[in-house]
């Protein structure tokens, strides 16, 4: 299945990926868990709680910008996983109001 994964982080910097699912559901979440502690992500829920779309999010904002502007291996694996996991044609990661749409 072919997606197309957009991470925003503000009005004028959008970064479109597209991608072809070749990560396994597992591989994607061993993926991201991976770079939420590579990133030393932290959470925003105050019960300490870290649900998938806030670990996305969390990955996307800890990574940077940079990393999306000039789309290498990291983001490519970055848009497989979000797609493998959502398991959507299209994702909207909105890092600057903190949602997915």
């Amino acid at each position: 299945m072919s997606s197309i994964v957009s991470v925003v982080f503000d009005r004028v910097h959008e970064y479109e990926l597209i991608v072809h699912a070749g990560m396994s559901r597992d591989e994607a979440n061993q993926w991201l868990n991976a770079q939420w502690e590579e990133l030393e992500c932290e959470t925003t829920n105050p019960m300490g709680k870290v649900l998938v779309l806030d670990k996305i999010l969390g990955v996307a904002a800890y990574a940077g910008e940079k990393r999306f502007s000039e789309p290498g291996e990291w983001a490519k694996r970055f848009a497989d996983a979000t797609a493998t996991i959502l398991q959507r044609p299209a994702v909207r990661v909105d890092v600057a109001d903190h949602r997915i749409g």
